[in-house]
C-alpha cells in the first residue's frame, strides 16, 4: 500500500513539472508577441527568428553541456534513464527527465530577455552565437553557484551567506537583463533615438494587441514559472504551497500593472499602455524571488513597487543613452535586484547581506563573461548591421523577407 501511494505521487508530482514546464515553455511565444509589438514592423521577422531560434538553440545547449555543468548530470550521450524510485536511499518523487525539461525552459527564458533589449539594430548571426555561449555556460555556472549550492570558484557559498531566489528573480531574469546590458553598451543606440543634445525620441511599436497579448501570454506563463518551482503537489503541505504561490503571483501582476498605469498618468498626462504592460511584468520578476512566504496584501505592494520602480527605471536608462526598445533591462535587471531584496522581509531565514552577494555574484559573472563574448564577436563578425541596413529594417537585411509585405509595399 505504502508502495503504491509513493507510485501515485511519484506520477502526479511528474506530470505537475511537466504542465509547468509546458507553461513556461509558452512564455517563449509570450515574449515572441510582446518584442513583436514593441518593434517596428520592419523589424518584425527577424525578431520572431531570433525568439524562435534562441529557444532550440537554448534546448540543445543545456542538453550538450549546461546541465551538466550547472548540476552535474550529463545526459547527452548517456541519457536520463531509470525511472527515480528504485535504486536510490531517498529516491526523487518526480523522474529526472522531468526536471530537465523544466530546466531547460528557465534557460531559454534568460535568453529571450535579451532579445529584446538588442532589438533592431544587431547580427542575426551575431546574437546566435552568444546564445550558444550564454546557454551553454554563462547562465549554467551561475546557476550551479545559486541553485545548486556549490561554492563560487571556491571562495564562498551563497547558501550559507543567506542567499535565497526561490522562482528565479536574480538567477533568471536579472542574469538575463546583465548579458542584455553588456550587448546594449557594446551595441549603440538605435539610430534617430537620441538628438544631439540629448534629447530622447519616442520610436513606438508597431503593434501594441500583440504586445498586449504577449504579456498576458507570459502572465499565464509565470504561474509554470513559480508554480512549477515549489517542485510537487502531491500532498496536502504542497498543495497549498502551490495555492499560495499562484495566489501572489497573480496578485503582484495586478499591483505592479496598476502602480506602473498610476505612475505613467501622473508623470505623462495619459494613460501609457506600455507602461502598464512592463508594470504587470515588473510586479512579476519582483514576487519571483520569493512568492511562497508573502501575505496576498503583502505580494501586491510588492508588485506595485516593481511596477514604480520599472517607470522611473525606463526614463532614467533613456537619459542615459541606453537604448532598451522593449524596457527588458528595466523590467528583468532593476526589478529582478529589487525582487531579492525583498525576500528579507517575509523569509527569516534570508539575510540582506546574502542577497546583495548573489545579486553581485550573479551581476558581476554574468555582466563580465557577456562583455567579453559580445566583445569577441564584434572582433571577429561584427555586432551591428549598418546604417543603410537598419533603415532598410533588418527583415529585409537579415531574413530576406517582410513581416507584413501588403502593408509596407509602394510606402
Amino acid at each position: 500500500m505504502e508502495n503504491q501511494i509513493f507510485e501515485l505521487q511519484y506520477a502526479l508530482d511528474t506530470f505537475y513539472f511537466l504542465v509547468c514546464g509546458a507553461l513556461v515553455m509558452w512564455m517563449a511565444a509570450g515574449f515572441s508577441m510582446l518584442e513583436a509589438g514593441l518593434v517596428r514592423s520592419k523589424n518584425t521577422t527577424e525578431i520572431l527568428t531570433k525568439n524562435v531560434a534562441l529557444f532550440a538553440i537554448a534546448c540543445t545547449m543545456y542538453l550538450i553541456c549546461g546541465y551538466e555543468i550547472m548540476y552535474g548530470g550529463g545526459i547527452f550521450l548517456d541519457g536520463i534513464i531509470g525511472d527515480g524510485v528504485t535504486g536510490a536511499e531517498e529516491p526523487a518523487t518526480y523522474a529526472p527527465s522531468a526536471d530537465f525539461y523544466f530546466q531547460v525552459v528557465f534557460v531559454a527564458t534568460a535568453m529571450s530577455i535579451v532579445s529584446g533589449a538588442v532589438a533592431e539594430r544587431m547580427k542575426l548571426w551575431a546574437f546566435l552565437a552568444f546564445c550558444v555561449v550564454m546557454t551553454g555556460v554563462i547562465y549554467p555556472l551561475e546557476g550551479a553557484w545559486t541553485w545548486n549550492g556549490d561554492d563560487v570558484f571556491g571562495l564562498y557559498n551563497l547558501g550559507d551567506l543567506g542567499f535565497s531566489d526561490f522562482a528565479g528573480s536574480g538567477i533568471v531574469h536579472m542574469a538575463g537583463a546583465a548579458a542584455a546590458l553588456a550587448g546594449v553598451i557594446l551595441l549603440g543606440a538605435r539610430e534617430g533615438k537620441y538628438g544631439p543634445e540629448g534629447q530622447v525620441r519616442a520610436i513606438p511599436g508597431a503593434n501594441l494587441p500583440l504586445a498586449t497579448l504577449g504579456t498576458f501570454i507570459l502572465w499565464m506563463g509565470w504561474f509554470g514559472f513559480n508554480g512549477g518551482s515549489v517542485l510537487a503537489t502531491a500532498s496536502v503541505e504542497s498543495a497549498n504551497a502551490v495555492a499560495v504561490v499562484f495566489m501572489n503571483t497573480n496578485a503582484a501582476a495586478a499591483g505592479g500593472l496598476i502602480a506602473a498605469l498610476i505612475a505613467a498618468r501622473v508623470m505623462f498626462g495619459k494613460a501609457d499602455l506600455t507602461m502598464a504592460l512592463n508594470g504587470a511584468l515588473a510586479g512579476l520578476v519582483a514576487i519571483t524571488a520569493e512568492p511562497s512566504t508573502p501575505t496576498p496584501l503583502q505580494a501586491t505592494l510588492f508588485g506595485a513597487l516593481g511596477g514604480v520602480l520599472v517607470v522611473f527605471s525606463i526614463i532614467a536608462l533613456d537619459k542615459l543613452r541606453l537604448d532598451d526598445p522593449v524596457g527588458a533591462i528595466s523590467v528583468h535587471g532593476v526589478v529582478g535586484l529589487l525582487g531579492l531584496l525583498l525576500v528579507p522581509f517575509t523569509n527569516d531565514g534570508v539575510s540582506f547581506t546574502g542577497q546583495l552577494a548573489g545579486a553581485a555574484t550573479i551581476f558581476v559573472w554574468v555582466f563580465g563573461a557577456s562583455l567579453i563574448t559580445w566583445s569577441i564577436i564584434k572582433a571577429v563578425i561584427g555586432l551591428r548591421v549598418s546604417k543603410e541596413e537598419e533603415y532598410e529594417g533588418v527583415d529585409i537585411a537579415e531574413c530576406g523577407m517582410e513581416a507584413y509585405p501588403e502593408f509596407t509595399k509602394g510606402q
